[in-house]
């Protein structure tokens, strides 16, 4: 195949379809070539609209969520609740590989032809690669944390985890890089990103699109998960610097924070749920970590069903579409702010979210313990809230990966089953048939 990017842009709508000949087992179809940046913006569109619900399929990994009782999301999805990756049931929900692929390579195209696109501005063509640079680096993101080791365990960064992929020649059969490579190249498409992003808000129908406060939310995420609580801090300070808005539960009219029109959301580019929206049932232990006082559950939680489980309220629709807000912002920020022992700066950013979740006397209950609080007992408080908080947005099963990887047992049926704390489940195997297209994914 050619350097040529021979591809069908989106206006047309054409797709990439699967081919068992490559690496990526994808393959472009068509021989249209974009040329102007309306076309090449129609390619990024194509490229966002492509779906990504891994995130929330592995919250039935964790504690914090079961399968409803139905036939048919039994079957989907029970063998992922038990984590019996090994050897599942017929039908079992896969989770994707290809998909991931498939964005960065309309992301790689557009990279790779910046210089050829036509009939636009300087600044709208920038702004074009900027987001696809961050989209690669996303998808490179969410990859490593499916199928990578955590990289704050001991060792894992010179582990081997997935390829990078940084052009658009589907020949070529690279093989795995390890945890630290894969961290380092999101971390070079976030600085691409931040030289070239200049949109700070984008209108409603747009925001799915990244902006040039995406580039911090994302860069104070990556940092995070390496657990580089300086970079971390200082990329979450510099987010709520520019965005620090809340949705206050206190008042009638408040959105919940992942819907796309709340005023927390940043980035409304995932609908994480979509794949499992009506199979979600929230447990008894997870409500029973609300207090009284606390204004979200009926927020997040329908009422209980026959079992005690808990419809979710958080997804449902694509309205709940949102990769970074400033919740989670809040939360970055004064776990990093914790472990670099600015104590007074990680109350302050926890207890702002908490004022605006709590009852005014639930707050002042709840400002009482946290500024009593030591070093220890606050970082265990901040780790609960996120559980609490972003419930349900695929954040708990990543979580739980980056920090301490416990030991979980569910009962089932009558039957027990164990992830043992450390357990190499808590990294998903590469989909054989990813392996099949290319063995040296197996190295």
């Amino acid at each position: 195949m050619t350097k040529k990017l021979y591809i069908t842009f989106a206006l047309l709508g054409s797709l990439l379809i699967t081919s068992c000949d490559s690496f990526l087992d994808i393959q472009p179809i068509g021989k249209v070539i974009p040329n102007t940046l309306s076309e090449y913006r129609a390619l990024l569109t194509e490229a966002y609209s492509q779906p990504l619900f891994d995130r929330g399929v592995t919250e039935f990994r964790t504690d914090e969520v079961t399968i409803r009782d139905n036939e048919y999301d039994q079957n989907y999805y029970s063998e992922i609740e038990k984590w019996n990756d090994s050897n599942p049931i017929p039908g079992t929900r896969e989770f994707a590989w290809s998909n991931y692929y498939s964005i960065i390579y309309y992301a790689n195209a557009i990279i790779d032809n910046r210089d050829k696109i036509t009939e636009g501005t300087q600044e709208d063509i920038d702004q074009l690669v900027g987001e696809a640079y961050l989209l690669r680096g996303y998808m490179h993101f969410l990859l490593v944390n499916l199928y990578g080791q955590p990289y704050t365990k001991d060792g894992a960064p010179e582990t081997k985890a997935i390829p990078i992929k940084l052009d658009i020649d589907l020949e070529k059969t690279p093989s795995r890089n390890t945890v630290s490579e894969v961290y380092t190249a999101i971390l070079n498409d976030i600085e691409s990103a931040r030289k070239l992003i200049h949109c700070k808000e984008w209108e409603k129908q747009y925001s799915y699109r990244f902006s040039t406060i995406s580039v911090d939310a994302m860069e104070s995420r990556v940092y995070l998960y390496m657990g580089k609580w300086q970079e971390t801090y200082n990329s979450a300070e510099k987010v709520l610097s520019q965005k620090s808005s809340l949705e206050d539960f206190n008042k009638e009219n408040s959105k919940i924070p992942n819907d796309f029109q709340s005023t927390e959301v940043i980035t409304a580019y995932e609908y994480v749920c979509k794949d499992v929206d009506k199979a979600f049932r929230a447990t008894p232990m997870l409500k029973e970590k609300y207090d009284r006082n606390d204004l979200r559950p009926n927020k997040y939680f329908d009422v209980a069903d026959k079992n005690g489980n808990f419809p979710v309220l958080k997804c449902g629709s694509t309205q709940f579409s949102c990769s970074f807000r400033t919740g989670e912002i809040y939360l970055n920020a004064a776990e990093a702010a914790v472990h670099l022992n600015k104590l007074s700066e990680a109350r302050g950013r926890l207890l702002k979210l908490i004022e605006n979740r709590y009852t005014p006397e639930g707050y002042t209950l709840k400002k009482n313990e946290i500024e009593a609080m030591s070093q220890e007992a606050l970082l265990a408080e901040i780790q609960e809230e996120r559980t609490k908080e972003l419930a349900f947005e695929g954040h708990r099963w990543f979580d739980l990966r980056r920090t301490t990887r416990p030991r979980i047992e569910k009962v089932i049926d009558g039957k027990t089953y164990i992830l043992e704390k450390d357990d190499a489940r808590y990294t998903l195997r590469i989909p054989q048939a990813a392996i099949d297209a290319n063995p040296e994914l197996q190295h």
